[in-house]
């Protein structure tokens, strides 16, 4: 497996699992359950882990297909700036998580770190889920607006 298969299977992990997270955060909220906040802490700690990686497989995967037409620098570079705050964020937060998870461990969640762990995950779901929406418009065309489509020869096509 190349580091471009890896960064195509993994890229959807810490996408789809902040919004898993922000659900659980949620749910933990209002059944004011100790334990479901530290598992959802837990699958942030993870998906922190899964977002680095992620984030150190983009470039060879931009090396994979910097030569395939319809290739943008402009919207690839855009795609890999947001992609480093938004890894940072969600490794800052995974970070935070495992901290409170540590200190918390023999005693309940107070309900003041389910809220801010909260607050934070939907920043860092605002920021995975724009940062998957520039990876996308990377190699599927058909998603980027206000750009001159190509046809699968490179010729510009007609909006």
């Amino acid at each position: 497996m190349s580091f471009t298969h890896l960064h195509l299977l993994l890229n959807h992990f810490p996408v789809i699992g902040t919004i898993l997270g922000i659900v659980l955060l949620g749910v933990a909220l209002m059944r004011r359950s100790s334990e479901l906040g530290k598992v959802s802490l837990g699958l942030f700690v993870g998906l922190a882990a899964v977002a680095i990686l992620v984030y150190f497989t983009g470039e060879p995967a931009e090396d994979a297909i910097e030569k395939l037409p319809g290739f943008s620098e402009a919207i690839t570079e855009r795609h890999e700036e947001f992609a480093l705050i938004a890894t940072i964020v969600l490794g800052i937060f995974g970070g935070l998580s495992l901290v409170a998870l540590a200190l918390f461990r023999k005693r309940p969640l107070p309900r003041w770190v389910t809220m801010s762990a909260f607050s934070l995950s939907l920043v860092a779901g605002g920021l995975m889920g724009y940062t998957a929406m520039l990876g996308g418009q990377v190699r599927h065309t058909e998603v980027r607006t206000g750009l001159v489509m190509l046809t699968p020869t490179g010729q510009e096509k007609p909006d």
